[in-house]
C-alpha cells in the first residue's frame, strides 16, 4: 500500500476533532501572536495559517468571510484582516516561524514555538513619495548594436 495523495498528519484524531484543533491552534495563534506546541502540531499549523494570512491580505468580503470560516471565533478572524495582515503586506509568504523548544516533561514529545517573522508590535514601515524620489535609480543598460564586430584570431600558417 503507499501513501501517494494522503496529505496531513492525523493526531490521532476523527476528521472533525483534527479539524477543530487547527482552528484552535490558528485561532490561539491570532491571539497570542506566539504558540508552544508539539512540533508535528506546529508543522501542520504553519501552512494553513499562511494560506489564511494570504486570504487576510486581499481585504474583501469574500476573503474575511473565508477566513472566518478558517478560525473558530469571530473576533480572532477580524483580528487578523484588520491588524495583522495589513503589518505584514511587505512580506508575500513566510509570515510564520517555527523554533524548536525542548521537549515535553511528561512524554518526552518534541515541543515547538510557532510565531510570526516580523515584529507585530509595530507599525509597519511604508516609504513615502519623498524617499522613493531620494532613491537611486537604476542605470538601463546600453542599447544593443546592430552589428557586432568580433576580434578575428590571425590564421598560423605552419611550414
Amino acid at each position: 500500500m503507499h501513501r501517494h495523495g494522503y496529505k496531513g498528519r492525523k493526531f490521532g484524531r476523527e476528521r472533525d476533532q483534527r479539524r477543530a484543533l487547527i482552528k484552535g491552534l490558528a485561532d490561539a495563534l491570532i491571539i497570542h501572536e506566539s504558540i508552544e506546541t508539539t512540533l508535528p502540531k506546529a508543522k501542520e499549523i504553519v501552512p494553513y495559517m499562511e494560506k489564511l494570512i494570504t486570504k487576510a491580505k486581499a481585504g474583501t468580503l469574500h476573503s474575511r468571510r473565508q477566513v472566518i470560516a478558517g478560525v473558530q471565533t469571530l473576533s480572532s478572524a477580524h483580528k487578523l484582516v484588520d491588524e495583522i495582515a495589513p503589518k505584514l503586506t511587505a512580506r508575500n509568504s513566510g509570515y510564520l516561524r517555527i523554533r524548536r523548544s525542548g521537549f515535553r516533561r511528561g512524554d518526552l514529545a518534541p515541543l515547538a514555538k510557532v510565531s510570526f517573522v516580523d515584529d507585530l508590535t509595530s507599525t509597519p514601515v511604508a516609504k513615502s513619495a519623498s524617499q522613493e524620489s531620494q532613491a537611486p535609480k537604476r542605470k538601463t543598460a546600453p542599447a544593443a548594436k546592430t552589428a557586432t564586430t568580433k576580434p578575428v584570431a590571425k590564421k598560423v600558417v605552419k611550414k
